[in-house]
């Protein structure tokens, strides 16, 4: 591979205007074709085969209108008073202009909604009010009777006292007949009364149930217009979305506010805003104080925005086809950018080293791009692997985010080994500081990498030390990730200006928390139920999902045309992410409740927070799954390149804490609210469900980036005879520079990132910025040099039956470096030379 790569150097060398030329082409190529085939971007998470999706499909099979997917206008009086007729009536046009967009299935008004349930409320009041007035009636009536009994009975005594009982029998038969019809009517009554007074109960039962669901406020100063779509919310087109939005935003209603709520406005994040500028502008000053001139530090600047370029375009190309969510383009320039800078950077700092030994321009660009080359595509597509292995978890969107990570790393390694070259050639000496081109005018040449007394090994007590305080260190900014929740964002999580966010506001101010997140739960009876014995149903299985508690309203929907199930909308007590509807939503779905009829019922949960936690859900189970593919990677591509078993190791175990220390940086400000202010962090939740799978594939892939440029160093100044601990050393000087410079860089690119107003791309900057933080000054420039000097030459030990299968993939170029000696050769003061 490195002689393969010292030939590409050397041609795009020559040929540089060709190599220009030739990606400058493929960009025009990419850009036509994302002009031409580019389709809308999604916020809607999805994954197929939950429960939620399960119950939505019988929604939409079974109960008709209830199986699209729904939306919110929330709208709000400017002075909080009570919407006036005329605003109802200009309400009520809008809606009406709404439900004609397309995808949109129907508006209800929330005005006339809330009239009809204040009728319905008012006539089962006044239903048990007239059953109550029928009943003190028959009460009355029935005293009568048992007084005209009991007067009957004195007659009877009296006239048997006084022997004339014979004469009056008749009369008091007639009497006592008389009482008897009356009883008879009044039963009748009674048991009609009765009868009636069933169903009414029933009614009274599902009217409480059903009473707290409101549409306008108590107040009357807001009310939400529900809309429900022809299909599900990820299948709404971004036309109709954006119609409602602007039918919304443009209604110019008097003295009202309106608010789409998150799942109809949802925003395209930004691929480059003012954040990531910034990020890209620290990148640049880091790599003028590296390299010194500010040509040097445009150039890998150029290469990564044009890779960047050209990987956007391409994958957004196929938005058409594949459905893409928002985030995914978003995370490839992320990745693209900042290893694109750095791939870019070894290569150059590699370059600029063997130019001041004297090496000549074309000679230096092929063994720059042969050596730090080779290492570059080693560490990418170390990268790649990780992030292709996303689609071993079984979740599209996760895939398809790896995918295009990976098609963004790869044509980054691209760019760095042929336009790198290519742009070197055209710079030629003017790479270097003008006092290094006026030394070497003169003849004057560096000396080569030899080691020398600053490589004198660390203290034992030093290196014990700094092994334990960095493992202290990062267990303790790990601890928080024991508290770890996932979920996914809500409206409250969106920008305090956005329509979302506001929405989601007055929702939990003007009717509750549990209102922003509503509960489809159908409940299959044993058998079909009788047209007349629904009523029955939906009261005993509405009391039975009310008793579960922390529930505010249940309100049937209604019955499926087989009257096999029934639906009910559940409106929690708390709101969507919270700790207390995963809960009940767990809860419900293990309810087994008694039907009237004596059976029981299987309930099934759906809605817009059951969708989250059962994505949630489902991500924290594939993650352990995922971890362990990727440790088992680390420790099998580690093998290969360091022909080492304890150096894989160490570095493997380092990656594993620094993850988890990342994982408690992201819990602790994203759910805990730690120093949430100054991250923007106006309502701490849950942790973004994919984070943590995302993270640990692009932290591991970027983690191995530095093992490889730091210990292959330590590796090679071994291999040619230093002894084991001050080989650690001088790698670890080789070096340090050329990686810090690369980590701040990255890290800034990542934290420019952190300043999105997009709840989503905002956790995943921070949380890879903090993670490359500590894996790259915590753990590979203090732990790992801790234990390789502890370990000393055990480092190195390989079983010699390993050793003879193993291919030697020689890293860092060193054959290469022999066969082509173009630049002085590294002297590492040793006697001999080991394999």
């Amino acid at each position: 591979m490195a002689e393969l790569l010292y030939r590409i150097g050397r041609f795009a060398a020559r040929r540089h205007w060709t190599v220009i030329g030739s990606w400058l082409a493929l960009l025009a190529v990419t850009a036509v074709t994302y002009v031409s085939f580019a389709g809308a971007l999604s916020s809607n998470i999805t994954l197929p085969d939950t429960p939620t999706t399960r119950v939505s499909q019988q929604l939409e099979r079974d109960f008709e209108g209830t199986g699209g997917g729904n939306g919110a206008i929330v709208v709000e009086t400017t002075d909080g008073s009570p919407f006036t007729d005329a605003q109802k009536r200009e309400l009520a046009k809008l809606f009406d202009r709404v439900a004609a967009v397309d995808d949109v299935a129907e508006v209800a008004d929330p005005f006339a909604t809330q009239d009809r349930l204040d009728e319905s409320e008012q006539q089962v009041a006044d239903g048990r009010r007239r059953l109550e007035e029928g009943l003190a009636q028959l009460d009355a009536g029935q005293a009568q009777i048992d007084a005209g009994r009991e007067a009957l009975a004195q007659q009877r005594a009296q006239a048997r006292a006084a022997g004339t009982l014979a004469q009056l029998r008749p009369q008091l038969e007639a009497a006592e007949q008389r009482l008897d019809a009356g009883q008879a009517e009044l039963d009748r009554q009674r048991a009609a009364v009765e009868k009636r007074s069933a169903p009414l109960e029933l009614g009274a039962t599902v009217s409480r149930l059903s009473a707290p669901y409101r549409t306008v406020s108590e107040d009357g100063s807001a009310a939400i217009a529900n809309v429900t779509f022809d299909v599900a919310i990820n299948e709404v087109s971004a036309e109709a979305k954006t119609e409602i939005e602007d039918l919304v935003s443009d209604a110019g209603v008097d003295g009202v506010e309106l608010h789409a709520s998150q799942d109809i406005a949802q925003t395209v994040p930004s691929i480059l805003g003012p954040g990531e500028i910034a990020g890209v502008v620290i990148a640049a000053i880091v790599l003028t104080v590296m390299l010194g001139t500010l040509l040097g530090a445009a150039l890998p600047l150029v290469t990564a925005l044009l890779g960047v370029g050209v990987a956007s375009l391409a994958s957004l190309s196929f938005s058409g086809i594949v459905d893409f969510v928002s985030v995914t383009p978003v995370l490839g320039v992320m990745l693209g950018l900042a290893v694109g800078i750095d791939y870019s950077l070894f290569i150059i700092n590699r370059h600029r080293r063997q130019l001041k030994q004297g090496a000549a321009l074309h000679e230096s660009i092929g063994l720059a791009n042969g050596t730090s080359g080779n290492a570059v595509v080693f560490a990418g597509v170390t990268v790649i692997v990780a992030l292709l292995a996303l689609n071993v978890t079984g979740v599209g969107f996760l895939g398809l985010m790896g995918t295009v990570g990976a098609v963004a790393v790869l044509v980054a390694i691209l760019m760095a080994i042929t336009l790198t070259p290519a742009i070197l050639s055209l710079v030629g000496n003017r790479i270097l500081r003008r006092r290094e081109r006026e030394r070497l005018a003169a003849g004057e040449r560096d000396g080569a990498d030899a080691v020398t007394e600053r490589d004198r090994p660390m203290s034992t007590t030093r290196a014990w030390a700094v092994l334990a305080l960095g493992i202290a260190a990062l267990l303790a900014v790990a601890a928080p990730a024991t508290q770890m929740r996932l979920g996914l964002p809500d409206g409250s999580t969106q920008p305090p200006d956005s329509s979302g966010y506001r929405a989601y506001q007055v929702q939990a101010e003007k009717f509750g928390d549990g209102f922003n997140g509503p509960l489809l739960v159908v409940a299959d009876l044993p058998a079909a139920v009788a047209e007349d014995e629904v009523l029955a149903e939906q009261a005993a299985i509405g009391q039975a999902i009310h008793d579960v508690g922390d529930v505010v309203a249940v309100v049937p929907i209604g019955a499926s045309e087989d009257r096999t199930s029934l639906a009910f909308q559940v409106v929690p007590e708390r709101w969507p992410s919270s700790e207390s509807t995963e809960l009940l939503v767990h809860e419900l779905r293990e309810l087994t409740p008694q039907t009237a009829a004596g059976g029981e019922a299987e309930l099934g949960v759906a809605g817009n927070a059951s969708a989250n936690i059962d994505i949630s859900e489902q991500l924290a189970d594939v993650l352990p799954l995922y971890l362990v593919l990727v440790v088992g990677l680390s420790l099998l591509i580690l093998v290969v390149v360091f022909r080492s078993i304890l150096v894989p190791l160490t570095a493997t175990l380092g990656f594993v804490l620094s993850l988890l220390a990342a994982f408690g940086g992201i819990t602790a400000i994203f759910q805990l609210g730690f120093l949430a202010d100054v991250f923007g962090v106006h309502e701490p939740g849950p942790v973004l469900s994919f984070l943590p799978i995302i993270a640990t594939g692009i932290l591991f892939g970027l983690a191995m980036d530095y093992q490889l440029f730091l210990v292959s160093g330590m590796r090679e100044s071994y291999a040619h005879g230093a002894p084991a601990r001050v080989a650690v050393q001088h790698g670890l000087h080789a070096g340090r520079a050329v990686v810090t410079a690369a980590a701040i860089i990255m890290i800034s690119v990542f934290a420019g990132f952190v300043f999105s107003h997009d709840a989503t791309i905002k956790p995943i900057g921070f949380g890879l910025a903090f993670g490359v933080l500590l894996d790259a000054f915590v753990v590979r420039m203090l732990i790992i040099p801790a234990a390789m000097h502890l370990l000393g030459e055990k480092a190195w030990w390989l079983p010699r039956w390993l050793d003879r299968i193993l291919p030697d993939v020689d890293v860092e170029g060193a054959r290469l470096e022999r066969s082509h000696p173009g630049a002085a050769s590294p002297d590492h003061g040793g006697t001999h030379a080991r394999r």
